[in-house]
């Protein structure tokens, strides 16, 4: 059992690879898009070589976001997590017979619990996805929103592909450890790898899978108020 679970890491490791592929490839489609778009909208050449301070800016706008969103989606898993904890506790205290397996728990309130909190925390995310391309390209330009997409399109695949195979690794640590290696359950690996793996599940089932709609929204979103960006911009 523990070796078909392993093998399903892998194999929704390769699947979760694919996903990010095609996301960084429509992430590409999609810049150049959004710099034809622009193109035919002002009659300025669009100066999109690294020495543009502006280019340079959007880049480490672009980089940034990448990590931030991570650490977001990461923080909303350990929110929810902890709310399940404190249920569950509650449920143990307050409905008697659940040990002795004489009464059920109330599943309904942790699957509520878990839909409103995933909800919840994703808000903030899902703003930083829309509101960040709209600022950035009102002060900075369309040369600054093209700087955004190519380092959120960057550091975005390479976050993905880290976190998708960092995660499963922990997971699969774990799972060997649990089959009777390096002291087997309950030895100071085990404990170590259970540690390691509520950090490899977020990785692999929460931030990672979500940078591939980072990285697409972004691009989608800049596209649509491009004409908004050309027609009012600081610099």
């Amino acid at each position: 059992t523990d070796a078909l679970d392993s093998l399903g890491n892998t194999t929704a490791a390769t699947g979760k690879g694919f996903a990010i592929g095609s996301a960084s490839l429509t992430a590409l489609a999609l810049l150049v898009s959004y710099v034809n778009i622009v193109q035919t909208k002002t009659p300025e050449t669009l100066d999109l070589t690294l020495t543009n301070p502006l280019m340079l800016v959007g880049l480490f706008i672009g980089a940034m976001l990448t990590f931030v969103f991570s650490a977001l989606t990461m923080n909303a898993v350990q929110t929810a997590a902890q709310s399940i904890v404190v249920e569950v506790r509650r449920q143990f205290k307050e409905i008697a017979g659940i040990m002795e397996h004489e009464t059920d728990p109330d599943y309904a309130s942790c699957v509520a619990l878990c839909t409103k909190g995933a909800l919840r925390e994703m808000v903030v995310p899902a703003l930083l996805a829309i509101v960040v391309p709209i600022l950035t390209g009102l002060i900075l330009g369309p040369i600054g929103v093209v700087g955004l997409l190519g380092g959120v399109s960057v550091t975005g695949f390479a976050m993905a592909v880290f976190m998708s195979n960092a995660g499963g690794a922990w997971d699969n640590a774990k799972k060997y450890i649990e089959a009777g290696h390096h002291g087997g359950k309950g030895s100071d690996c085990h404990k170590a790898a259970v540690v390691g793996d509520t950090v490899g599940d977020p990785f692999k089932d929460t931030s990672g899978p979500s940078l591939n709609i980072l990285i697409k929204l972004v691009s989608t979103v800049s596209i649509v108020f491009s004409g908004l960006v050309v027609a009012f911009h600081i610099l």
